[in-house]
C-alpha cells in the first residue's frame, strides 16, 4: 500500500491547498506515522508552507526522518516554507538592522532572504527533476511570501513571471522572472515557492505518481478524504480544540473588517473570528481586499481554509478576482459565514480615477456589511473615537451598513466608557466594543511585517476575542449578499460632496 505523508506540524498550513489529493497520510513532529518511523512507512513526503522555520526547531524529530528519506532516494516535495526548510538557512530578519539567520536542513543549495511577493503566477520550466518530466507549458499556482528571495548552485525548476514585489509593480510591462524552484543533485528533493502546484498542473502531478509506482489512484484519493476529514477536527495544529458537526446556512452571510488606518488589528481581528466562527462548526471563507493575501494566511491556519482563487479581491490592477464573480463563486459555494479584511483605511484610494480602489467601494458594490476598527494606541481613546465618527457617518451616506464599532487596544475602561456615548449619539452605529491592549504584541514572532508564527499569532488572536467579544452576536452581524454595481468615479464624488 502507497503512503504519501503530508507533515501536520506548528506553523504548518496543510488545508491551504489540496495538495493534488495525493496525501493519504499525516506525520507529526514526531517523524512517526501510526507509531512508525516516516523514513520507514513512507514512500513520499510533502512538506506544505507556512511558518516552519519561526515556529519550528530544527532538531524535531520530523527532520531526521525527511534527511533519511532523502537519502533513500524518496521523493519529496516542499512548498514555500517546506521548501525553505530543505534550504541551507535562511534570513527572516526582514525589517531587522542585521539579518536574522536561520538553519535549514540543508538538501537543497539554496539560501533564502526577505522578498514580498503575493501573485498568480505563471512559472517556465526547467527539465532537471522528475516532476518537470514531459512539463513543456508554464506552471500555473500563486505566491504569498515574506522571505522569497532565493539564490543559491542548486539545480533550477522553474522561474515565476510576478507583477509585483515588495508592494510595487515590477516594471512597466508588470512583469519579472524570480527564481522560484529548485532540486537536490539527486532529483528526488522538489523545493517551490509556487502553491498550488500540484493542483492546478495535471503533468506534474502524473510525474510524481509516476515516480513513486502507484497503479491504483483511487485507494489513493480515498484515504486523502480522510487525511481531509482529519484536518477538519482541529481548529489549528495542536491545540484538540475540535469542530462540531458542521452548521450549514442556506447560503453564505458576508462581514468586512475595514478600519480608519493601518495598523488598526484588521488582521488580528479577523483571525480571532474566523478561528471563533469555525469552532463552532461554521465553515469560515477569508477573503483580503487587494493584492496582500499573506493577511489571511493566520486565519486560514485556524480554519483549515483553503486559500481560493477568489481569496484576493481585485482594486484596480491589484489582486485576483474581481468582486462580482468573487460573489458569483461563494454563493453558489458550501461556505456559510464569508470574513473579508479591508486594505488600510476603508477610504483609502477612493478618488482614485481606477474603480473599484478601496474597501469602501468594495462594500459599496454589493451591500456588505462592516464592522469598523481603529487602534487607539496612536492617537488615543478619544481620536479613535472621533476619528470612527466621521468614517461612520461617511459610510453611511455610501449605503454602507456599520454594524458596529469597534476600539482596539484599549489601555483604559474608564475613557474606552466616556466615548460610547459620544459614538452612538453622533452614528446611528448601536453596538459599540472594544478588545483590550495585548502586552505580548511586542514580542518578536507575533507581527507580520517582522516576524510571524502563525500558531502564536492566531492563538492570542482567538484567545482575546473569544474572551472579549460575543461571536453569536457577530455572526448576526454578517447578512446575505448579492452584487449589485460598481459605482462610477463621478457617482463616488458625488457622494463625498
Amino acid at each position: 500500500m502507497t503512503k504519501i505523508g503530508l507533515a501536520y506540524i506548528n506553523g504548518a498550513v496543510p488545508g491551504f491547498e489540496d495538495f493534488g489529493n495525493l496525501p493519504t497520510d499525516i506525520v507529526k513532529e514526531n517523524g512517526l506515522v501510526n507509531g512508525l518511523k516516516a523514513s520507514e512507512e513512507l514512500d513520499a513526503l510533502i512538506i506544505p508552507g507556512g511558518t516552519l522555520i519561526e515556529s519550528n526547531d530544527i532538531n524535531m524529530g520530523l527532520n531526521k526522518e525527511i534527511k533519511k528519506m532523502a537519502k533513500d532516494g524518496k521523493p519529496i516535495i516542499g512548498i514555500c516554507a517546506g521548501f525553505q526548510l530543505l534550504s541551507n538557512q535562511i534570513d527572516i530578519g526582514r525589517k531587522s538592522p542585521v539579518p536574522i539567520v536561520k538553519e535549514g536542513l540543508g538538501i537543497i543549495d539554496v539560501n533564502f532572504s526577505p522578498l514580498i511577493t503575493s501573485d498568480r503566477v505563471k512559472a517556465k520550466v526547467f527539465d532537471n527533476s522528475f516532476i518537470t518530466k514531459n512539463q513543456k507549458e508554464d506552471v500555473d499556482g500563486f505566491h504569498t511570501h515574506t522571505y522569497g528571495k532565493v539564490e543559491g548552485d542548486a539545480k533550477p525548476l522553474f522561474y515565476s513571471k510576478v507583477q509585483r514585489m515588495n508592494y510595487g509593480d515590477t516594471n512597466e510591462k508588470g512583469d519579472y522572472n524570480i527564481f522560484s524552484g529548485a532540486c537536490n543533485d539527486d532529483g528526488n528533493v522538489i523545493g517551490t515557492m509556487i502553491h498550488g502546484i500540484l493542483d492546478e498542473n495535471p503533468i506534474i502531478v502524473e510525474n510524481f505518481l509516476e515516480q513513486i509506482d502507484i497503479s491504483d489512484t483511487q485507494e489513493i484519493y480515498n484515504r486523502n478524504k480522510k487525511v481531509k476529514k482529519f484536518l477538519q477536527n482541529e481548529v489549528g495544529i495542536n491545540t484538540n480544540m475540535k469542530i462540531p458537526e458542521g452548521k450549514s446556512l442556506k447560503k453564505p452571510k458576508y462581514l468586512m473588517i475595514g478600519s480608519n488606518g493601518s495598523d488598526s488589528g484588521k488582521t488580528f481581528i479577523l483571525t480571532g473570528l474566523a478561528g471563533a466562527i469555525r469552532k463552532r462548526g461554521y465553515k469560515v471563507a477569508l477573503l483580503k481586499v487587494g493584492p496582500d493575501v499573506r493577511d489571511i494566511i493566520p486565519g486560514l491556519y485556524l480554519t483549515k481554509g483553503k486559500m481560493e482563487n477568489f481569496a484576493s479581491i481585485k482594486i484596480g490592477h491589484l489582486g485576483w478576482s474581481d468582486i462580482k464573480s468573487t460573489i458569483e463563486k461563494l454563493n453558489k459555494s458550501e461556505y456559510d459565514i464569508v470574513l473579508i479584511e479591508g486594505v488600510m483605511s476603508v477610504f483609502t484610494g477612493l478618488l482614485n480615477e481606477k474603480v473599484p480602489f478601496s474597501a469602501a467601494e468594495i462594500a459599496m458594490s454589493s451591500d456588505i456589511p462592516m464592522i469598523l476598527a481603529s487602534g487607539v494606541n496612536k492617537g488615543g481613546i478619544e481620536s479613535a473615537a472621533i476619528d470612527l465618527v466621521s468614517h461612520a457617518n461617511m459610510l453611511e451616506k455610501f449605503g454602507v451598513s456599520v454594524e458596529s464599532i469597534l476600539l482596539n487596544k484599549v489601555y483604559n475602561e474608564e475613557i474606552f466608557n466616556n466615548v460610547v456615548p459620544y459614538i452612538k449619539n453622533n452614528t446611528n452605529v448601536k453596538n459599540v466594543m472594544k478588545l483590550p491592549k495585548l502586552k505580548s504584541a511586542d514580542m518578536r514572532g507575533f507581527i507580520p511585517e517582522v516576524e510571524i508564527r502563525y500558531e502564536l499569532f492566531s492563538e492570542h488572536a482567538m484567545d482575546l476575542i473569544e474572551n472579549n467579544l460575543d461571536i453569536n452576536e457577530i455572526i448576526n452581524m454578517a447578512k446575505e449578499v448579492e452584487f449589485k454595481k460598481i459605482y462610477s468615479f463621478d457617482e463616488i464624488k458625488e457622494k463625498v460632496i
